[in-house]
């Protein structure tokens, strides 16, 4: 039985036994009707290649076709007919399925790339004028309502092939293509593939996580409230530009990553999918904290819906992975509001048809593309989401270490430098199952919205205002420059199998994320990033951008994070330092005020070394207190060096 895989690694998990066998009774059994009603998971994931726009080469002309199951009736409008709500009805088929045929004989000059259209459907709630489920363009109009657009046939030309099968270790740089321009306004994908991901490429990331993609109608959602799945954001360009971004980060060897948004919806009707046949549809309640629908999972044209829009992006538009937002929202009936404490939480109230989509999503995406990279937003910890599907498990490849910014903002919060415990701090960095891969980071998106704060406002304050200047001298700016380098790279060496930064970050953004909106009079000035504070030589944010470049380059050369071994070689909490060995490199952490002239620890081994990595380099806003050019030697398997206060040091065994 491979439900017996998970607890023969967890024996914790035998008194659940019989929810992990159910995990995979029910997913067989939904595999087992989609194989025998649709011929395969493939077949049924291609819902996108019948609905919406299709052409028909032999009949030389478009078809177009929507799922509205308790519609009564359905025509096609737009600029190609009047907006003529008569003109144009569509027939309904089987299962729910509307159609029409439009000629190219006869409409050919009228319904071209660009042209306007929308569906007037009669249902239960009236008779309204609406956007298709599967279209793959919309555009915002004067009123700030949305037309769906005709695409036309995909004229793009891909210059460059690429594989992510060469990523062992994602190194994740989280975006948002709207804010990453200097200029208080809506930045483009073309701007970002040309200005952004060449900053992306120096600092060794190996994949961009694109936030805000699918359309959204309200700008400062982030893109979490998604309105039309198929379509990408038009306020960043048209869906030819985001090609060109993706294009153009696999010439530079860079992943792209769809911060995908499937645990729910946008509530407005207009520009979405609520109410769509007049019915709930899509919907089977409400997502309390968001004030957006739920998705029904126990419908299969739900399932067939969402497992279309993965493979949609995968093809189309050629993404390499998904960061799937909100799963436990997804996993749990109670959406996630619960203290998790024992393991009996996972396995209550759970929605089992959410659970089954996520089974088929990971299936689905991994037989397109098995370098594919999955990872999973769930705060609960579920218990098999990062294993395989015939385990029991959910089958990511990686989850968000959620835990971790938590870690690091509640303590600098709640305590004093010198109340740290250094032991604490190593258990928090590794307390994760080891058999299910983790992402680490220490603040993403989530801590840089207004009302919270960024690591570095934590620790530097407002003196990040007046005191930046290479020229000015300030204790708290140093205190912050050297805590702000080692939290990032401790939490990157210990934290999981993958490391995350949130744009701007790496240099220590000085302001927060705020969107236009009402309360702040429609303002950009919160919805950007300043890239030339990290370019100006005077401004000391060079130096925690030149650090996160040389910790990125370590990770890479000496493949850290592949390394699952981790040993503790030294903790002392009363002068707050740390050692471990990981990847045969020894990492010297030294959080406290005071600095050591001779501090001795065991290194296990006999063994010459040199420091390869210093946090205390002038050029990365430290002191240069250290000599990199001695080497140490582990006598006795005692190795004495001078460690300077709130520093971290690398060595590597001479070779």
């Amino acid at each position: 039985m491979h439900a017996l895989t998970l607890i023969e690694k967890d024996p914790l998990l035998k008194p659940f036994e019989q929810q992990l066998v159910n995990r995979i009774e029910w997913y067989q059994n939904t595999k087992d009707y989609i194989e025998k009603h649709f011929g395969s998971l493939d077949r049924f994931a291609s819902a996108h290649e019948f609905f919406g726009f299709q052409y028909d080469e032999k009949k030389q002309g478009w078809w177009f076709r929507d799922w509205l199951p308790n519609a009564s009736y359905v025509s096609l409008i737009g600029d190609f007919n009047g907006w003529d709500r008569a003109a144009n009805p569509l027939r309904r088929g089987n299962y729910g399925a509307w159609e029409i045929f439009l000629s190219d004989e006869e409409y050919k000059d009228k319904l071209v790339p660009g042209s306007k259209v929308k569906m007037h459907v009669h249902g239960e709630n009236g008779q309204l004028d609406r956007i298709p489920a599967y279209i793959r363009q919309v555009v915002q109009k004067e009123d700030h309502g949305y037309d769906g657009v005709f695409a036309g046939i995909i004229q793009y030309q891909w210059k460059n092939k690429f594989s992510a099968k060469d990523i062992k270790t994602p190194l994740i740089y989280e975006a948002h293509v709207g804010m990453a321009t200097e200029e208080e306004r809506v930045g483009s994908y073309r701007e970002f593939a040309e200005n952004i991901l060449p900053r992306i490429k120096k600092l060794g990331y190996n994949c961009v996580q694109l936030m805000a993609i699918q359309e959204h109608p309200y700008y400062g959602s982030f893109g979490y409230q998604v309105s039309n799945y198929f379509a990408p954001s038009s306020r960043f360009g048209s869906p030819d530009d985001l090609r060109y971004l993706i294009d153009t980060a696999h010439g530079m060897g860079i992943a792209v990553i769809l911060d995908v948004v499937h645990s729910h919806a946008v509530k407005n009707r207009d520009e979405g999918l609520a109410e769509l046949d007049g019915t709930e549809q899509y919907f089977d309640g409400w997502q309390p904290d968001w004030d957006s629908r739920t998705f029904d999972y126990k419908k299969i044209e739900v399932k067939r819906f969402l497992a279309s829009n993965l493979k949609y992006w995968m093809e189309e538009f050629k993404f390499d992975g998904f960061r799937f937002d909100g799963v436990t929202s997804m996993l749990y009936q109670h959406f996630g509001h619960v203290e998790f404490t024992d393991y009996s939480k996972y396995f209550t109230d759970t929605n089992n048809d959410a659970i089954i989509y996520l089974q088929l999503a990971n299936e689905l995406i991994h037989n397109l593309n098995p370098d594919v990279i999955s990872i999973c937003e769930d705060m609960s910890g579920m218990p098999g989401a990062v294993r395989p599907v015939e385990e029991g498990g959910l089958g990511f490849d990686y989850r968000l270490a959620m835990g971790l910014p938590d870690f690091w903002f509640t303590l600098l919060e709640t305590k004093k430098d010198e109340d740290w415990h250094m032991g604490d701090l190593y258990w928090h960095l590794i307390n994760r199952r080891k058999d299910e891969k983790n992402i680490a980071y220490a603040e993403s998106h989530d801590q840089a919205l207004v009302g919270d704060k960024t690591l570095v406002f934590w620790l530097m304050d407002s003196a990040m205002y007046t005191e930046m200047s290479i020229f000015n001298e300030s204790l708290v700016v140093d205190r912050g420059i050297a805590l702000h380098k080692m939290i990032r790279f401790i939490t990157a060496v210990l934290g999981g199998e993958g490391y995350m930064n949130f744009m701007g970050n790496e240099f220590g953004h000085p302001e927060w994320i705020d969107f236009p909106r009402a309360e702040n009079d429609w303002s950009y000035k919160y919805a950007r990033r300043q890239w030339s504070l990290a370019d100006k030589d005077h401004l000391k944010y060079q130096f925690l951008e030149k650090f996160d470049q040389e910790m990125i380059s370590l990770i890479k050369e000496f493949n850290v994070l592949n390394t699952t071994e981790d040993y503790k070689l030294y903790e002392d909490n009363e002068r707050k330092i740390l050692a471990f060995r990981k990847a045969d490199l020894i990492f010297v952490f030294n959080f406290g005020q005071e600095s050591f002239t001779d501090f001795s620890f065991n290194t296990l081994e006999k063994a010459d070394y040199n420091i390869i990595l210093s946090s205390d380099d002038k050029d990365l806003g430290g002191f240069d207190r250290i000599d990199k050019e001695m080497v140490y030697s582990s006598k006795n398997h005692d190795l004495t060096l001078y460690l300077p206060s709130r520093t971290a040091l690398v060595l590597k065994k001479k070779a």
